[in-house]
């Protein structure tokens, strides 16, 4: 990959420059051990070259080495953004989005593979930004090269990351309009797969806006403020109010077959070509067909 800037401002270290664009101490040994280069006003230099106001950088990857263990399927699926740098797909539920040891090479990473090989593009390792459990579905984030997927890392918990689900809940009482859930999650000990409210668990925190609600079920906007394993699920049946068709944290038996959450709303700051990148999907057919039959309007 190609980068190029023209350096503004007093005098720098290259490296220290190019880490502030986004490149790790991992990225920058490969550019000075596995092919890659770095040119300043024409010249290759190394990074200990000191940078004066108005040079101009040209930075040449090294070529990125797709995994192995990553085996390219075909599938078609939907794109909903795309550019040099980002590639986001609306996951079908049913699918993972990696590949797991002992089950089919069907996962998002498999297709987006095939796809990066069927598009020719210049890198082929799959770069998986943000993960849904195999049973969510929604938006998924992919990067196609090492230093787009370095910065959007760093904005995955701050204001420019904003990520936002729609989940339908069973509810014997009437939620808040607007809450938070802050209990700390831990595993299980019974199940390693089982995540549980723990006093030894991390900090986890989960924001709420109910769209809809009736004596037995709601439709809520959630936005999470940490990342943990099935935070949404765990955080919801702690509150007494588990997501419909959930079967490791609901035991209200219902006929949905999924849990029943989906990746509604994702927008972030793309850090290279300096825009937002601002998307929403849409309730996909079951989710959209369980919120008609339990008479709550959806709408965000």
């Amino acid at each position: 990959m190609r980068f190029e800037w023209q350096y503004e401002g007093p005098p720098l270290k290259l490296a220290a420059f190019l880490k502030q664009q986004g490149f790790s101490r991992a990225q920058l040994k490969k550019l000075r051990y596995q092919g890659g280069f770095i040119f300043v006003n024409k010249r290759q230099r190394h990074t200990a070259y000191p940078l004066r106001n108005g040079d101009r950088i040209l930075v040449q990857t090294a070529p990125e080495q797709a995994a192995a263990s990553v085996v390219p399927y075909e599938h078609e699926f939907p794109i909903c953004y795309e550019d040099d740098d980002y590639l986001v797909v609306n996951k079908p539920a049913g699918v993972a989005s990696i590949p797991a040891v002992g089950r089919r090479n069907d996962s998002m990473a498999n297709m987006v593979k095939a796809y990066l090989i069927k598009t020719h593009a210049e890198s082929q390792a799959v770069h998986v930004v943000t993960r849904l459990d195999r049973d969510t579905s929604g938006l998924m984030v992919f990067a196609k090269h090492s230093l787009a997927h370095s910065l959007l890392d760093r904005q995955l918990h701050s204001e420019n990351f904003l990520k936002q689900y729609l989940a339908l809940v069973t509810s014997k009482s009437l939620l808040s309009a607007h809450g938070w859930i802050v209990l700390p999650i831990g595993v299980s000990t019974g199940f390693y797969m089982r995540r549980v409210v723990s006093e030894t668990g991390k900090p986890s925190v989960t924001e709420y806006q109910t769209l809809a609600q009736n004596s037995h079920a709601a439709a809520v906007l959630v936005t999470l403020h940490t990342g943990r394993t099935h935070q949404i699920r765990v955080h919801f049946a702690a509150i007494g109010h588990p997501l419909f068709g959930d079967d490791l944290y609901n035991r209200q038996a219902d006929d949905f077959k999924r849990q029943a959450l989906h990746c509604a709303h994702l927008r972030f700051w793309q850090p290279l070509q300096k825009k937002w990148v601002d998307l929403h999907a849409p309730l996909p057919t079951d989710m959209a067909k369980l919120s008609d039959h339990l008479h709550l309007p959806v709408v965000y």
